[in-house]
């Protein structure tokens, strides 16, 4: 795995368009074993093998089946992919947050714009499969780099693309979540809800968002289900803090994100100072609509 991760590192690092494309391409494949079934899931013999129905097409019988949370924590690839994560050498998510900051400082007229969007892509899947690389984003340089790219500068998708790796990034995670409200994020994002000029894609994403910010706070990623999660994603993130120079190693009490969560009633001053009568609004539809499995009820 380590060779694979080689070649992508090698052209994720290039200066090139094309070999970055081909790096992304290289990591979202790694992904994709990693989250797909192996062959050897389907080892018994042709003759035991249902036909194909005559109405299905020959993409969806063939399309191997995704894993589910419980398969990832008995496959040794995932196991040993998620070992590597945990060193700065082999971690993913900041080669591809490097990646994502050349492409941004070189991108000003559009050209690697199809780029970035794969790029932000490809960091949400990667913190999905490891969260504990969520820690990089307690570093004020790599959570401005997602903030610049909300700004109404660059195009839509990009936008939407990025608000969802910041969801990503701040899910389960509030010392992120501070990082994000220190750097004025929150005034950010509702200054790109309020501008007329900001489109209905976008403004649908940043209401996700505040949906999302307007939910109660975890103090730390939840622990792992036994009975079927991977025991790995129960490791804490402090081995992953000490490499980047993180803030993971708690102070008197102890545990990782301790002390820094913040109630709902205040959070919901920190929406209201910026968009003024909004926030009942949202709860309301909150309590309506239930999203995120009504956990405000």
């Amino acid at each position: 795995m380590e060779s694979l991760l080689s070649l992508a590192f090698d052209n994720l690092s290039s200066y090139d368009g094309a070999k970055i494309k081909k790096g992304l391409k290289q990591v979202e494949g790694l992904l994709a074993q990693i989250c797909l079934s192996g062959p050897n899931s389907s080892t018994s013999p042709k003759k035991h093998q249902p036909a194909a129905s005559p109405t299905k097409s020959p993409e969806s019988s063939s399309s191997p089946p995704r894993k589910g949370l419980p398969d990832l924590g008995s496959d040794p690839a995932f196991r040993e992919f998620f070992k590597l994560q945990e060193g700065f050498e082999w971690n993913v998510a900041h080669r591809l947050l490097s990646t994502l900051d050349w492409l941004v400082a070189r991108g000003g007229d559009g050209q690697y714009d199809l780029l970035i969007v794969n790029t932000l892509d490809l960091i949400q899947g990667i913190l999905l499969l490891h969260p504990p690389s969520k820690i990089l984003f307690s570093r004020s340089v790599h959570m401005n780099l997602i903030l610049d790219l909300i700004e109404p500068v660059n195009c839509p998708a990009i936008q939407c693309a990025t608000i969802i790796t910041l969801v990503v990034a701040l899910l389960d995670t509030p010392q992120n979540m501070r990082v994000f409200e220190q750097l004025d994020g929150l005034l950010t994002v509702t200054s790109l809800f309020k501008s007329g000029e900001t489109s209905r894609e976008v403004k649908f994403r940043l209401t996700e968002f505040l949906y999302f910010y307007l939910t109660p706070e975890t103090p730390s990623i939840p622990r792992a289900d036994p009975r079927g999660a991977p025991a790995l994603l129960e490791r804490s993130p402090s081995k992953l803090a000490k490499v980047f120079g993180g803030g993971g190693g708690g102070g008197k009490n102890g545990g990782e994100g301790a002390g820094c969560t913040l109630s709902v009633e205040s959070k919901k001053g920190y929406v209201d100072r910026y968009l003024p009568g909004v926030v009942d609004e949202l709860l309301k539809d909150l309590d309506t609509y239930k999203p995120f499995g009504g956990i405000l009820s």
